[in-house]
């Protein structure tokens, strides 16, 4: 069955891939970014692309009305805009920190009000809030991320009780390691709020991780993996409440939920190294 979709963060990675993804299985797919010529693709594929900044309540608001008004109705949104921050929780400016927020989880949470009152209207609905295997776990230096994936979580959980009457469901992805360009900016962000401080042995130790590590050659999912599990998700007759997905995301969890706090804190420690 044809729906309505709308995918946030769409000029890239997972978004671009789920976008991509969904028109092609006849989906009427809205792709929306700040970039808006990097959606060209989607565009070309049958889709439609809207200007948004997650940061600007106007905009989420006005790509919902743009939405509904063409189409009537608004099947699925798919929260996955989204930024990360790194550097120790002592040294991050706390404007940064809420801007972590203010992207993460507070744009995701209005979208959702938003878009609530149609799907009770038309009685269906699918929420899809992507997270990170940080939803549930936590590595050195990446606190406000992984704070908001946390949040993202909990919100999500407490969300799916209160819609699942209305016949709405929501549903948390999960990916592991995945190729895309979110962490280009890793190793300078460390050097650059970290790298002289009382953490910089372990900022530069990771920074260099980051360099030599997440290059072409590194073990990682592809997006479109992440796309086809959304997909799935989507056309589900009811889906599963969390799907954990791609490079390392099973196991890494599994390790997490199993292992006493420090010790899995220790491989953690060890592996960024």
């Amino acid at each position: 069955m044809e729906k309505v979709v709308l995918v946030t963060g769409a000029s890239a990675g997972i978004g671009k891939a789920t976008a991509l993804e969904l028109i092609r299985a006849g989906h009427i797919v809205y792709g929306a970014a700040r970039r808006v010529k990097k959606m060209d693709d989607i565009r070309d594929a049958g889709g439609d692309v809207l200007a948004m900044d997650a940061r600007r309540l106007e905009d989420l608001e006005r790509v919902i009305g743009d939405i509904v008004g063409q189409q009537g109705r608004i099947d699925v949104l798919i929260n996955n805009a989204g930024t990360v921050l790194h550097g120790s929780a002592e040294d991050i400016p706390i404007d940064q920190a809420r801007d972590q927020f203010e992207v993460n989880v507070f744009a995701p949470a209005r979208l959702t009000q938003l878009a609530l009152p149609y799907m009770r209207e038309q009685g269906s609905g699918t929420i899809i809030n992507i997270s990170s295997i940080g939803g549930e776990i936590a590595l050195p230096l990446g606190c406000w991320y992984y704070a908001t994936k946390h949040a993202l979580e909990a919100y999500s959980d407490s969300l799916r009780m209160e819609v699942e009457p209305f016949g709405i469901d929501v549903v948390i992805i999960q990916p592991g390691i995945v190729k895309t360009e979110f962490e280009d900016h890793t190793a300078q962000d460390l050097r650059e709020i970290s790298g002289t401080t009382a953490y910089r042995a372990m900022a530069e130790a990771m920074a260099k991780r980051a360099e030599t590590q997440l290059g072409e050659n590194t073990p990682a999912s592809d997006p479109g993996v992440v796309a086809t599990t959304i997909r799935q998700a989507i056309e589900a007759g009811k889906p599963e409440t969390r799907y954990a997905v791609g490079y390392m995301a099973d196991k890494l969890l599994e390790l997490n939920r199993t292992l006493p706090d420090r010790e899995f804190d220790k491989l953690l420690m060890n592996a960024a190294k």
